[in-house]
């Protein structure tokens, strides 16, 4: 069974997928890990380091052909990225998770450590417009079409335990179709 996780930055992707590839005992491969890598290897901060994959599509397209080619090698694995929905077409479930920016840039505040809610605000929209940019320049995606995923889930809403649930139950209906 492949599984897509995808949403915005702070939607909870990392910890859904995580969970999903626990619980199922699958493996998993997330592109934001793999992004905040590189930054970290660059020796930048993950804003700057997107404005340098805005100006190199070699970043993002190795991010993503890298991610479709181990999610192809597997029977079994959670692929976790903003656009896994997207280039795993193969995928058996493709989930979208959303939540509030107010929820997200909480979220990502306390994930990355930014002391200044407003320094975290300003860090995400210009993040996320960044890859807006990015994704349809480079793929012609508009990231808010939705089109691609079979569940969209929210996040704020429900935790990761119930969006596991929810996930599961989803994942249980196509093996019993197959």
């Amino acid at each position: 069974m492949r599984v897509t996780v995808s949403g915005i930055p702070g939607s909870g992707t990392t910890s859904l997928a995580r969970h999903l590839a626990s619980i199922l005992g699958c493996d998993l491969i997330s592109a934001g890990e793999v992004f905040r890598q590189m930054a970290q290897e660059h020796g930048m901060e993950l804003a700057e380091f997107g404005r340098l994959a805005a100006s190199d599509p070699s970043f993002d397209r190795l991010i993503d052909e890298r991610q479709k080619e181990i999610a192809l090698a597997h029977d079994n694995i959670i692929v976790e990225g903003r656009l896994s929905g997207w280039f795993v077409s193969e995928a058996d479930v493709k989930i979208w998770l959303y939540a509030t920016l107010a929820c997200r840039v909480n979220r990502i505040q306390n994930r990355d450590a930014i002391g200044d809610p407003e320094a975290a605000m300003q860090v995400t929209r210009e993040r996320e417009a960044c890859e807006a940019i990015r994704y349809k320049t480079y793929y012609g995606i508009d990231i808010g079409d939705l089109s691609p995923y079979h569940i969209v889930l929210n996040s704020e809403r429900f935790g990761v335990e119930e969006l596991g649930i929810i996930a599961c139950s989803t994942i249980e209906v196509i093996r019993q179709r197959t």
